[in-house]
């Protein structure tokens, strides 16, 4: 995860990974759009590559980290990214879901009262015809 070469200190992206609380995808995507970035703001270049590995100058790292947390505000949530869950909404005690599921039918009811849902949501009238057409045809077999 960290090692010296060159007399300095250079880091893998698991290393990055914990030091920031980012997760892997995360990190791949600060490097691969690195160009996109003011100079300041940009993900440190490989520094060498050790068994397939890349490794980072952990200076270089540690500068943009401090950087990153002043511009993009994560230094507010002591955070990189999304909080760990099961990407149903489950961050921990489930609360996440329940919160999800009720903003949902907010904007389901609202739709509705538009008239841009039909009664039952997920189900347009030519689905209702299908289901229908496969019913009678089931019956008659």
């Amino acid at each position: 995860m960290r090692r010296i070469v060159d007399g300095r200190w250079v880091v893998s992206r698991a290393w990055v990974m914990e030091h920031t609380g980012a997760s892997a995808a995360t990190v791949a995507r600060w490097y691969a759009q690195r160009e996109q970035y003011p100079a300041e703001l940009r993900f440190p270049q490989v520094a060498c590559t050790l068994d397939r590995t890349h490794y980072y100058v952990q200076e270089d790292v540690e500068a943009f980290w401090t950087a990153w947390k002043e511009d993009v505000g994560t230094g507010r949530l002591q955070a990189a990214g999304r909080p760990p869950g099961d990407g149903r909404g489950n961050h921990g005690g489930g609360h996440g879901r329940a919160q999800r599921d009720r903003a949902v039918a907010v904007v389901i009811k609202e739709l509705r009262a538009a008239g841009r849902v039909p009664a039952r949501h997920g189900r347009t009238s030519r689905t209702r015809a299908r289901r229908q057409r496969t019913q009678l045809a089931a019956r008659h077999e």
